[in-house]
């Protein structure tokens, strides 16, 4: 039987209420824990997902899970990627789009780790949302990179268009496969 309850391990509260929106529709509410198991270096998203949810499940003995997720842009090999938050950090969106400037390649790719792990063990879904880089930052809305990435097929920033991003984000799509498992669905 599924839980109706995990924790989430985040201290970013922006994917807390991401998590939130997204699993309340399958019937599971998450508590918050500003706190996550030991990070490892990597660089695969699902490793380091995985590691840190098996790290935190020792401690804690509940079911929780826990998300990585990263931008990827094929101009820079894949960089930020698994760095995507220390990036942020250093250079935040200016600094990539300094990084773009005068290039034509402007793909990416917003990718996602999202390991749940019970007494069962861990497991791990991953998503992904293809789409580019923008030319400059637009939109007031949502977090990190959100202001600088245009979804396939659109012409709006993820930061421009929060209902877009609600339906196509590599996390929305991640969180959905997550409560469609512990539902059985």
């Amino acid at each position: 039987m599924a839980p109706d309850e995990i924790l989430f391990l985040t201290s970013n509260a922006h994917k807390a209420a991401e998590a939130r929106s997204i699993l309340n529709k399958y019937g599971i509410s998450i508590i918050n824990r500003p706190a996550k198991g030991t990070e490892i270096q990597s660089d695969s998203l699902a490793d380091v997902a995985r590691f840190c949810a098996q790290d935190a499940f020792k401690r804690l003995g509940r079911p929780l899970f826990v998300e990585d997720s990263g931008l990827f842009i094929d101009a820079l090999n894949g960089f930020p990627g698994v760095y995507s938050s220390t990036a942020y950090a250093q250079i935040g969106c200016p600094g990539i789009l300094r990084l773009l400037s005068g290039l034509q390649n402007r793909a990416a790719q917003f990718r996602c780790a999202v390991a749940f792990i019970d007494r069962q063990g861990a497991r791990i879904f991953e998503a992904e949302s293809s789409g580019s880089i923008s030319e400059k930052e637009a939109g007031p809305s949502g977090f990190g990179y959100d202001p600088i990435f245009i979804p396939k097929g659109h012409e709006k920033t993820f930061a421009q268009a929060p209902a877009l991003k609600a339906r196509l984000s590599h996390r929305a799509k991640a969180l959905d496969a997550l409560g469609r498992h512990l539902r059985g669905i």
